[in-house]
C-alpha cells in the first residue's frame, strides 16, 4: 500500500491512500482509523488489518484523482531522524574530491547522526537556502519509518519493526557542514535546516519481490532542472536496514514514526562531481529524486 498525507480546497491534510491513482481518505474507508499518519503508525499491526478490511469499501466511496490533491510530507512530525552513511560508494567519490580519507572504522559499523525533526518537508515545498550558504547540496536516500517500539534489536528480528519505506532527501549547506564538522562535532546546521521526504510511504510487501542483495533491485535517480545527474541502485547498500535498525536501537529505544534514512547512494549529491560538471544549488533550481515503486519527490530551492 501507498499512505501519502494529502489535503483539498475542502479539507485539511489527513492520512489517505492511493489505490489505482486515486486518493482515498483512510478514515472514511473505516471511521475507526486516525486520520492522521502519527496516530495510525503508533498501533500499525492492529490498524493496518482494521485497513486491509476496510479496502473492499473503496467501491462505495469516490476517490480522487491525484492530480487533484495537495501531497504533505507524509509523517510530518517523525519522533526522531537518523541518517546513516551506508553507501561505500558515495563515500569513496566523495573522498576523491575532498581528499579526505574513508575512516576503517566505517567498515566496522553502521554510523548515524541524529538530523532535526522539526524541519520535515514534503512533495513539491520551497527549500529555504539557509543565510551565508552557497555550497547547497541534496542527497539522494531512501529511508524507512520504524512500526513499533523496540529496544536492542536483533539484526535476525529488525525486518519486523519496519513500517514502510519512502524517498529522503537530505539537504546539506556544505560550506557550514565542512566548517562546522572540523571542529570534531556535526553536522548541525550545516543540515538541520530541512530534510524532505515522500511522497508516499509504501508498506514493505510491495517492495518483497525486488529484495537483492543486502537492499533492493530499485533504481534511484536524481535530477536537476531536468538533467539526470545521479544514477544508482538501492541494492548497492554495504549496511542493509537491519543492520542500521539494530545499531541505533543499541541501549535505546525506538519508537513508531521515527525515521531511518540510509545516506546518499553513490552519485546521489553535487559532492561526488566537482563543481566543473555539476556547480551547486542556485536559487530556483527544481531538483527531483525518485526511486522505483517509491515515486518522485520534487522541491524548489528559494532564498528568503
Amino acid at each position: 500500500m501507498k499512505f501519502l498525507t494529502y489535503s483539498t480546497q475542502k479539507s485539511d491534510a489527513q492520512l489517505g491512500v492511493l489505490i489505482n491513482e486515486k486518493v482515498y481518505a483512510v478514515n472514511d474507508l473505516d471511521h475507526s482509523l486516525p486520520n492522521q499518519m502519527e496516530d495510525f503508525i503508533q498501533d500499525a499491526e492492529k490498524n493496518l488489518t482494521t485497513f486491509q478490511k476496510a479496502c473492499d469499501n473503496t467501491a462505495s466511496i469516490t476517490g480522487i484523482d491525484i492530480e487533484n490533491v495537495t501531497l504533505h510530507a507524509p509523517i510530518r512530525k517523525p519522533g526522531s531522524v537518523r541518517d546513516f552513511m551506508a553507501f561505500e560508494e558515495h563515500l569513496l567519490n566523495a573522498s576523491k574530491i575532498s581528499g579526505m580519507k574513508v575512516s576503517p572504522e566505517w567498515y566496522e559499523v553502521p554510523a548515524f547522526y541524529f538530523t532535526n525533526h522539526r524541519t520535515i518537508q514534503g512533495p513539491n515545498e520551497i527549500i529555504e537556502r539557509p543565510q551565508n550558504c552557497h555550497m547547497l547540496d541534496f542527497e539522494l536516500e531512501a529511508a524507512i519509518i520504524i512500526g513499533k517500539e523496540g529496544k536492542n534489536i536483533s539484526i535476525e528480528k529488525a525486518d519486523d519493526y519496519i513500517f514502510g519505506y519512502t524517498i529522503l532527501n537530505d539537504w546539506s549547506a556544505r560550506d557550514l557542514q565542512l566548517g562546522e564538522m572540523s571542529i570534531g562535532l556535526g553536522p548541525a546546521k550545516g543540515k538541520d535546516f530541512a530534510t524532505s521526504i515522500g511522497p508516499y510511504i509504501v508498506t514493505k510487501d510491495e517492495l518483497e519481490k525486488t529484495r537483492e542483495k543486502k537492499g533492493f533491485n530499485l533504481k534511484m535517480i536524481a535530477s536537476i532542472n531536468g538533467k539526470k545527474l545521479s544514477n544508482g541502485n538501492l541494492n548497492s547498500i554495504y549496511y542493509s536496514f537491519n543492520e542500521m535498525i539494530a545499531r541505533a536501537s543499541q541501549n535505546a529505544t525506538l519508537y513508531p514514526g521515527d525515521i531511518i534514512g540510509s545516506g546518499t547512494v553513490g552519485t546521489g549529491c553535487i559532492l561526488e562531481f566537482g563543481l566543473d560538471e555539476q556547480p551547486w544549488l542556485a536559487d530556483g533550481d527544481e531538483v527531483t529524486l525518485s526511486i522505483e515503486k517509491l515515486g518522485k519527490l520534487t522541491n524548489w530551492i528559494e532564498m528568503k
